[in-house]
């Protein structure tokens, strides 16, 4: 079985040589998020908290374009330049998500594309 790509008009368009998500054999493999408004292209203003918000918001239309939601997350990575941002990670997550969660990993970076503080990438299973 080949590999299909996935878009919506309603998440970031790629800004490279990517997709923003690919699935084979079931699985929908999520390219990563960063803040930005899908219509303006820009980065959201505001705090961390909007941020991690509008990265979850993303994700999720993603999830929908390829005919899933983030309750099919199997798997989440984090990446956050600051760790001292991982608590909010985790309180907003909460309200994206219910039990069971995905399986999850934060990993501190030094940068991000665009000057971003959070970006998340997935596996959905569909």
């Amino acid at each position: 079985m080949g590999k299909k790509t996935i878009h919506t008009d309603n998440a970031p368009q790629a800004i490279g040589t990517y997709s923003q998500a690919v699935e084979h054999n079931g699985l929908v493999f999520l390219s990563g998020q960063i803040p930005l408004d899908p219509i303006s292209m820009d980065m959201v203003a505001g705090s961390i908290d909007a941020q991690i918000h509008q990265v979850f918001v993303n994700l999720s239309a993603v999830c929908v374009a390829a005919g899933g939601s983030l309750d099919g997350i199997v798997k989440l990575t984090v990446y956050l330049t600051n760790m001292d941002n991982f608590p909010q990670v985790n309180n907003i997550m909460g309200q994206f998500f219910s039990a069971p969660y995905p399986a999850r990993a934060a990993v501190g970076v030094v940068a991000l594309p665009k000057g971003s503080d959070v970006e998340m990438d997935a596996i959905l299973a569909i």
